[in-house]
């Protein structure tokens, strides 16, 4: 994923940062708990895609 893309990414949600998981390939809400995946390259920034993360991986990520 470009670093410029990243940069500009916001949660579709709270408007918050976004962080980049590599190995699962998805960006990050902590705020929301939200994992938004990535797909060919693209991410799919729809509250409908996104999965819920776990309070482990919540807590994992931070």
């Amino acid at each position: 994923m470009d670093r410029n893309l990243l940069a500009i990414l916001v949660c579709p949600i709270c408007k918050g940062e976004l962080r980049l998981d590599r190995k699962a390939n998805e960006l990050l809400c902590l705020a929301d708990g939200l994992a938004y995946p990535i797909r060919d390259g693209v991410p799919v920034m729809l509250p409908g895609e996104a999965r819920e993360m776990s309070f482990e991986e919540r807590e994992q990520a931070r």
